[in-house]
């Protein structure tokens, strides 16, 4: 089975590192899902999205990722994003709170509301 590097890191932290078979994340054109042996791609992912990673070892990890970078090679993908959180981090009643108190009709508070959202998809709660 073929396997590729991932590494996952955000401004204040590595999130993930080590081996998967396969990546899937939304950048700004769409959803990108990535196998080893990827044509090499440079993408801007989603300001607020989900990167879900399929390790070799059968588990999956899934992070809310808000902004950021998608790098991929032949060999590998390198995700840079502006921040994260892993799915077990996720303070599910913090997020719907934060997705209940933005509002949607401000520019600010469009982007609150799409953060706490991926958060939430991320954490595997429903909108």
């Amino acid at each position: 089975m073929a396997d590729m590097t991932v590494d996952l890191v955000a401004v204040e932290r590595k999130i993930w590192s080590g081996e998967a078979t396969f990546v899937l994340a939304r950048t700004t054109v769409g959803e990108i899902g990535v196998l080893p042996g990827h044509e090499p791609t440079l993408a801007q992912l989603e300001e607020a999205g989900v990167v879900r990673i399929d390790g070799v070892d059968g588990d999956s990890t899934t992070v809310a990722v808000h902004g950021g970078f998608l790098h991929i090679t032949p060999d590998g993908v390198t995700i840079l994003a502006e921040s994260a959180e892993v799915s077990t981090e996720i303070d599910v009643s913090r997020a719907q709170a934060a997705r209940d108190r933005a509002d949607a009709s401000e520019p600010e508070g469009a982007a609150a509301m799409a953060r706490a959202q991926a958060r939430l998809r991320a954490a595997g709660v429903g909108e």
